[in-house]
């Protein structure tokens, strides 16, 4: 990590993973689908808006936490237990680390991730389409192909294709997302 102040430069070894956490929208309550959130329509895409699109760019997946029923965490239903998603975890990160770089998909440069997705011509346009519907700089974009990338080999596809995209890109909007939970 460089920090560049007026006339000098330092470089700090530093590798980190960011993970920050955000309401919906100023009262918390935007989705939650009890109705109590009384925001208007466009305060939720304000209030998210108001991360700066550098930063935003440099968040790869964006997750919407639903609220989650009483019910359901007094429920005796086990969710799939964590050694079990490290497994699938650990496949992923192998098959990565098979490919010709050795290196994990988050630590390889932009051209050789877009050699590595072999993407075919439909994939490269919805790659394309699903950019600039978001709006997406090259850094986005980027991010963008480096998640789907990470979503076909999860589901171990040689190549990137468009479901992997379009999973990839829910993972791009928080705004957007949190409409179309909204009027579902």
């Amino acid at each position: 990590m460089s920090v560049a102040r007026v006339g000098r430069a330092t470089t700090f070894p530093a590798r980190f993973q960011f993970v920050a956490a955000m309401n919906p929208c100023p009262c918390g309550l935007a989705g939650d689908g009890s109705g109590r959130c009384r925001c208007g329509p466009e305060v939720p895409e304000r209030y998210t808006g108001r991360v700066s699109g550098p930063l935003r760019d440099r968040i790869d997946l964006w997750i919407t936490m639903p609220k989650v029923a009483p019910a359901a965490i007094m429920a005796s239903d086990e969710p799939e237990g964590s050694a079990v998603v490290a497994g699938r975890i650990a496949e992923a990160r192998s098959v990565q680390r098979s490919r010709g770089s050795g290196r994990l998909n988050g630590r390889i440069s932009g051209r050789e991730l877009r050699s590595m997705c072999l993407l075919s011509l439909v994939a490269s346009r919805r790659a394309i389409e699903l950019a600039d519907l978001e709006g997406l700089s090259g850094r986005g974009t980027e991010r963008l192909l480096r998640v789907a990338r990470t979503i076909a080999d999860l589901d171990f596809a040689p190549a990137v294709l468009g479901g992997h995209l379009d999973e990839a890109a829910r993972f791009r909007s928080p705004a957007a997302r949190l409409g179309a939970r909204e009027a579902s």
